[in-house]
C-alpha cells in the first residue's frame, strides 16, 4: 500500500467522520458536562473501530454481508440500545432536576458522566453500528494489494479511521462543553440535555425500526 493509497483512505474517512451519526450525539451528550468524558466516549468509538478493522482483517465481518438476518439483528440491538441511552439519559436529567428542587437550588443539576462510563458508551455504540463493518468490508479490500497481509494491512487502515474519528470527536467533545460554559442559564441546559436524549432515543428507535422492516 502506498502513501498516496493511505492519504486517499484517510481522505474517505474524514468525510465518514464529517457525517453525523450516533456516535457524534453520543458524545455531544456526554460531554455537555464533562470534556474529560465525552473525551473517553470519543477514544471508546476509536477503540470500537479498531475492533471492527480486526474482524474484517480476519474475515468474520464477512458474515454481515453475506447474511441479512444477522445484519437485521445487530441493527436492531444497536437501535436498542440508543434508545436506552436516550431514554436513561432524560430520566437522568429529570431526577437531577428534582434533587436540584429538593435541595432548595435552581432546579437544575449537570448530569456528569463518569470517564469510564463514556469509553464504555463510545465502545459499544461503535460494536453495535454495523455500518462500520460494512464500511470496512466496502472498502480496505480496495487498499489492500495482492500478496500482501491482509490482517497487517486492515489494521492499519483501521487505526487511521480510529485516530481521524477520535480527533473528529474529541474536537465536538471540546466545543460542547465550551458551549456549555457560555450557556449555563439552567433553562438552555435543561432543554440541550433534553434535545440531545430525545434525538438519541428517535434514532435509536428508526434503527430498530429500520431492522425490523428489512
Amino acid at each position: 500500500m502506498t502513501f498516496v493509497s493511505l492519504l486517499a483512505f484517510a481522505g474517505l474517512c474524514l468525510m465518514l467522520a464529517l457525517i453525523p451519526g450516533p456516535d457524534t450525539f453520543m458524545v455531544l451528550r456526554i460531554s455537555l458536562s464533562r470534556v474529560g468524558a465525552g473525551i473517553s466516549a470519543a477514544a471508546g468509538s476509536g477503540t470500537g473501530a479498531l475492533v471492527w478493522a480486526a474482524l474484517v482483517g480476519f474475515g468474520l465481518a464477512a458474515i454481515l454481508e453475506q447474511s441479512a438476518e444477522v445484519f437485521r439483528w445487530i441493527k436492531i440491538a444497536g437501535g436498542l440500545y440508543l434508545l436506552y441511552l436516550g431514554i436513561s439519559s432524560f430520566l437522568k436529567a429529570r431526577k437531577a432536576a428534582k434533587a436540584g428542587i429538593a435541595a432548595g437550588g435552581d432546579g437544575h443539576q449537570p448530569l456528569v458522566y463518569s470517564k469510564r462510563a463514556g469509553y464504555g458508551a463510545g465502545v459499544v455504540s461503535t460494536l453495535l453500528n454495523p455500518k462500520v463493518g460494512l464500511f470496512y468490508l466496502a472498502v480496505v479490500p480496495q487498499f489492500i494489494p495482492q500478496g500482501a497481509n491482509t490482517l497487517a494491512i486492515a489494521m492499519i487502515l483501521g487505526l487511521t479511521l480510529a485516530v481521524i474519528g477520535f480527533l473528529y470527536l474529541a474536537t465536538i467533545a471540546f466545543l460542547a462543553y465550551r458551549a456549555m460554559k457560555w450557556l449555563r442559564k439552567p433553562k438552555v441546559n435543561t432543554l440541550i440535555e433534553r434535545i440531545s436524549s430525545g434525538i438519541l432515543a428517535v434514532l435509536g428507535v428508526g434503527v430498530v425500526a429500520s431492522g425490523a422492516t428489512s
